[in-house]
């Protein structure tokens, strides 16, 4: 599929901070680079880990230290777009996962979501990963899932 210039002017690029969520995300940088385009990079607190986790440990330190992963996984991001001159913008959001993409990609008028085959649970998903088939199935606009 090819784009013109004018398609793309705005890329959500969902992490995780797993190593295909970073390819991703490399992938969406080159993107928007070459469109001058912009990149909004986003982590999900995922409400099922946090209600599996708070079985053992408070739910407030879960939270917080799902937080503190997820803008260490935002600011990389955020430090390879700049380093490229690409203009990158970062949200942490909580939720499901694929509805919290979606929900952003349709709110914001996205052009493009950029995203990982698998994150940190891919061992225990089929094919391409739930989250990402979710998104696949919901979104409004294209969805890139890089290898």
């Amino acid at each position: 599929m090819k784009f013109s210039s004018q398609t793309i002017k705005k890329i959500l690029v969902p992490t995780d901070g797993s190593d295909y969520s970073i390819h991703a995300a490399e992938y969406a940088i080159s993107i928007a680079k070459t469109h001058d385009a912009q990149i909004m990079v986003v982590y999900v607190l995922d409400e099922v880990v946090i209600d599996r986790f708070s079985k053992v440990t408070e739910r407030e330190d879960i939270e917080r230290e799902l937080k503190a992963d997820g803008q260490r996984y935002v600011n990389y991001i955020l430090d390879l777009a700049e380093k490229e001159g690409v203009k990158a913008t970062s949200l942490v959001a909580k939720g499901r996962p694929f509805e919290q993409i979606v929900h952003l990609s349709n709110g914001l008028e996205m052009d493009l979501i950029v995203m990982g085959t698998y994150g940190r649970r891919g061992s225990e998903r089929i094919l391409i990963g739930s989250v990402a088939e979710r998104v696949i199935e919901y979104s409004h606009c294209p969805v890139l899932v890089v290898k």
